[in-house]
C-alpha cells in the first residue's frame, strides 16, 4: 500500500519526465510483486502457492528495464546520451519477461516435501527461474550503480534534495541483492526471503516519503563523469558480499534460527539505513570533525592538504566558467557550506557574472549589474575589503544586491560570507558562501584559510587571463602573416593587370589576345575582390547601417544570389516574423557564409534546410544541413577563430566574420554539430535592440 501510494503521488505530480513516469510505473510494480508474494506465502494449497509466486517473480522481472531507465534519466541534464549508449543494454533489460513464456514448458517452481522430522512442503526454484534471478541480481546491481553515479556527481544543496531518495532505493535493491543471491545459493523460495524484501520496502518508501515531504520528487541536472561508473562503490561492494554470502547466511542461521531471521534482517536493515543517513549527513560529518578537533587538540582543517588539492584542481581548469565551478564546489566540500556561488567581474567592471554554483545546476550564467562605477574598483575603500566578510553587514548597494542573489535556501544557514579575489590592486570579483551546515559562525582559522583560498583562486584566474591574452598576441601574429600572404597576392594581381595593359594597344587587334585578355581581367578583379572581402572581415570596429527590415525577405535575396551554386535539395521553411532593426548588406553576407559552408559540407547530393521563426523576444534563422559535420573540439577551440578552417583552400574567416557581424546586432549565434551526421546554425536577433 505504501509503494503504491508513492507511486499514484509521482503520477498525479503537474510535472512529470520519463524518470517520474518510470519511478510511479517501479512503485507500482513493487507494490504488485508484494501482494503476489504475500499471498503465496500465506497460501494453504502447494498448487496456489505456485501459481502466486509465479505470478510473484513474473512482476519482479519488470523490474530491470523500469529501474534502469530510471537509473539512467533521473536527475541527469543530459540523460538523452545516456539513453543512446545504454540503448542495447536497455534493451536487454525490457526483454527480459519474455523468459516468463518458459513456465509454459518448464514450471518457474515446484513443490518438495520435507522430510522427517520436518513436517510440510516447501518450493524448489526451476532452471528458468534460476536465470531469471541471475538476471535480476545483475540488472539489481547496474540500476544501484547509474543511481550512485547521478548521487556523486551532485554537490551542495543539489545532493541534499536527493538524498533521501537515492538511499530508500538503495536500501531496497541492497536487499534484494542478498535475497536473489540466497534464492540462487540454496535454491528455494523462502518465506524468510520475502520477509526481508517486505521490510527493505517499507524503510525504503519511509525514505522516499522524507524525500517527497522535503524537495516534491524534483530533479536536478547533474553531469555525471564517465570515470565515476568505474570507481563504483556499489560494483565492489557486491562483489565483496557475493564472495562470501554462503557464510553470512549459515552465520545468520545458526545464531537467530529460521523462526529468528526476518526479526535479525528486519533490524540489519534499518541499522544500515541508519548508518547510511549518518555517513551521508553533513551535520553528523561536521559534528564529528568539530568534536575531534575540539578533544584531540588538532587543527579543524589540514592547510597543507587542502592547499594541495586546490592546486591540483585549479590547475586543470581551462577557462574562467570551469575555475568558477571547481572553486565553488571544493569550497562547499571544504567548509560544508552547501550554497557557494563564484562571481566575476566583466571586462568593464560594471557588472557581476556567475559562472559556478552548487545551488544551482543550471548552465546559463546569471548576471546583474552592480553598483560599482569603474573609478571605485581602484578606491582605498574598496581594497580594504581584502578579507572574507559578513554580507549581511555590508552597507554598500553592491554587497546588498550581492547577498541576495546569493542567499541560500535555509533560514538556519546562517549569514552569507564575501570572499573577495583580489588581484594586485583590482578587484576580480568575489566568492559567496550560504547555507552552512548548522548555521556556524567561521572561525579566525576558516577565514585565513578562505582568504588563503581567495589569494589562490585569483592566482589562478590572472594566470588564465595572461594565457588568453598571449593567445590572442599570437593570433595577432598570424593576423600579420596572413596580411603579407594577402598583399602578395594583390601585387601578383596588380602585376597581371599592368602587363596585360602595358600589351594591349600593340595586340588589341587579335581576337584570340583580347580573349584571354578579357579572362585574365575577369578572373584577376574577381581574386581582388575576395581578398578585399576576407580583409575587411578582420577589421576591428564594424560599420553597421540599420533599418527596419524583414528577415525573410533578406534570406530570400541571399538564395536568389546564389542562384545556380547550389546543386542540393534545398527545403525553405519561412514563418511569419515581425521586423528588426539591422543591416541588411552585413547580415545577407552571414546567411550567403551559412550557406555556402552548407553546400561545402553535403556535396551535390546533400539536403540543406533553411527555417525562420520567432522564439519569444527573438527572431531566428536556422541553415541545416546532413553533411560531415564537425567535432567538438574543433567547434569549442577553433571554429569562430581566425585562420581557423577546415577547408583546404579556406582563410578560416567566414564565420569569424559572422559572428563578429551577429554581436554588433546584440544577436547570438549557436550551433550543433556531430559527425557523420550534419550541423545546424541558429542565428538569433532581438527584437527589441536599436543598433545606434
Amino acid at each position: 500500500m505504501f509503494s503504491a501510494a508513492l507511486a499514484a503521488t509521482a503520477a498525479c505530480r503537474k510535472q512529470r519526465s520519463l524518470a517520474t513516469w518510470c519511478f510511479s510505473a517501479g512503485m507500482l510494480i513493487f507494490a504488485l510483486e508484494s501482494l503476489f508474494g504475500a499471498i503465496a506465502n500465506d497460501t494453504l494449497l502447494p498448487e496456489r502457492a505456485v501459481f502466486w509466486a509465479t505470478l510473484s517473480l513474473v512482476a519482479k522481472s519488470f523490474l530491470p528495464g523500469v529501474w534502469l531507465t530510471f537509473g539512467l534519466t533521473y536527475s541527469r541534464a543530459d540523460y538523452r546520451n545516456f539513453l543512446v549508449r545504454s540503448r542495447w543494454m536497455l534493451a536487454g533489460a525490457f526483454l527480459v519477461p519474455l523468459l516468463a513464456l518458459a513456465a509454459v514448458y518448464s514450471p518457474f517452481f515446484y513443490v518438495v516435501a520435507y522430510e522427517p522430522p520436518a513436517h510440510g512442503w516447501g518450493l524448489m526454484l526451476g532452471e528458468p527461474a534460476k536465470i531469471l534471478n541471475i538476471l535480476i541480481l545483475v540488472s539489481t546491481v547496474l540500476i544501484l550503480t547509474n543511481i550512485e553515479r547521478t548521487f556523486r556527481a551532485a554537490v551542495g544543496t543539489m545532493r541534499w534534495r536527493i538524498k533521501f531518495l537515492v538511499l530508500g532505493l538503495g536500501v531496497i535493491f541492497g536487499a534484494r541483492i542478498y535475497t536473489q543471491s540466497q534464492a540462487l545459493l540454496f535454491s528455494d523460495y523462502s518465506p524468510s526471503q520475502l520477509s526481508v524484501e517486505a521490510t527493505a520496502l517499507l524503510i525504503g518508501c519511509a525514505l522516499i516519503a522524507v524525500s517527497y515531504i522535503r524537495n516534491g520528487f524534483n530533479e536536478i541536472d547533474v553531469y555525471p563523469s564517465r570515470a565515476v561508473l568505474h570507481t563504483s562503490v556499489t560494483v565492489l561492494l557486491t562483489a565483496a558480499y557475493l564472495f562470501v554470502v554462503g557464510v553470512l547466511a549459515q552465520v545468520v542461521s545458526r545464531f537467530g534460527g529460521t523462526a529468528g531471521f526476518p526479526i535479525a534482517a528486519s533490524v540489519v536493515l534499518l541499522s544500515l539505513a541508519i548508518l547510511a543517513m549518518l555517513l551521508l549527513s553533513d551535520r553528523a560529518r561536521q559534528s564529528l570533525q568539530l568534536f575531534i578537533s575540539r578533544h584531540f587538540k588538532r587543527p579543524q582543517h589540514d592547510f597543507r592538504q587542502i592547499w594541495a588539492r586546490f592546486t591540483r584542481s585549479l590547475a586543470v581548469a581551462l577557462d574562467e566558467a570551469a575555475l568558477g565551478t571547481i572553486a565553488a564546489r571544493m569550497i562547499s566540500e571544504t567548509f560544508g557550506a552547501l550554497s557557494v556561488s563564484t562571481w566575476l567581474f566583466d571586462e568593464q567592471g560594471e557588472r557581476l557574472i556567475r559562472v559556478g554554483s552548487t545551488s544551482d545546476a543550471e548552465q546559463a550564467r546569471d548576471d546583474f549589474t552592480s553598483s560599482i562605477a569603474r573609478r571605485e574598483l581602484n578606491s582605498a575603500e574598496l581594497i580594504k575589503l581584502s578579507r572574507p566578510f559578513d554580507l549581511g553587514r555590508a552597507k554598500e548597494k553592491w554587497a546588498r544586491d550581492l547577498m541576495e542573489k546569493s542567499n541560500g535556501q535555509f533560514r538556519s544557514g546562517g549569514s552569507p560570507i564575501c570572499v573577495p579575489l583580489i588581484g594586485g590592486e583590482h578587484w576580480l570579483g568575489a566568492i559567496v558562501l550560504a547555507d552552512r551546515v548548522r548555521g556556524l559562525r567561521y572561525s579566525a582559522e576558516e577565514i585565513d584559510l578562505l582568504k588563503c583560498i581567495g589569494e589562490q583562486v585569483a592566482a589562478s584566474l590572472l594566470k588564465l587571463r595572461l594565457t588568453e591574452e598571449i593567445m590572442e598576441r599570437k593570433e595577432l601574429e598570424a593576423f600579420q602573416t596572413m596580411s603579407a600572404f594577402l598583399i602578395h597576392d594583390l601585387k601578383n594581381a596588380a602585376s597581371t593587370l599592368g602587363l596585360m595593359l602595358e600589351n594591349l594597344p600593340t595586340h588589341f587587334d587579335n581576337p584570340a589576345f583580347r580573349q584571354d585578355a578579357f579572362r585574365g581581367i575577369g578572373s584577376a578583379a574577381s581574386r581582388i575582390n575576395d581578398l578585399i572581402k576576407r580583409m575587411n572581415a578582420l577589421r576591428h570596429e564594424l560599420c553597421l547601417k540599420p533599418a527596419e527590415l524583414d528577415l525573410n525577405l533578406v534570406v530570400t535575396e541571399a538564395l536568389a544570389n546564389l542562384n545556380g551554386t547550389l546543386d542540393t535539395n534545398l527545403i525553405t521553411k519561412f514563418d511569419q516574423i515581425p521586423t528588426i532593426s539591422a543591416d541588411q548588406q552585413h547580415l545577407q553576407s552571414v546567411f550567403t557564409n551559412l550557406l555556402l559552408n552548407a553546400r561545402d559540407a553535403v556535396g551535390i547530393n546533400g539536403r540543406i534546410t533553411v527555417q525562420t521563426a520567432r522564439q519569444g523576444e527573438w527572431v531566428a534563422l536556422s541553415v541545416s544541413d546532413n553533411g560531415c559535420g564537425m567535432t567538438e573540439q574543433f567547434i569549442k577551440n577553433s571554429l569562430f577563430r581566425p585562420f581557423r578552417s577546415t577547408k583546404k583552400k579556406g582563410l578560416g574567416i567566414g564565420m569569424f566574420q559572422s559572428k563578429t557581424i551577429v554581436e554588433a546586432h546584440h544577436g547570438k549565434i549557436h550551433v550543433e554539430s556531430e559527425l557523420g551526421v550534419g550541423t545546424t546554425f541558429r542565428v538569433m536577433l532581438p527584437l527589441k535592440y536599436q543598433i545606434a
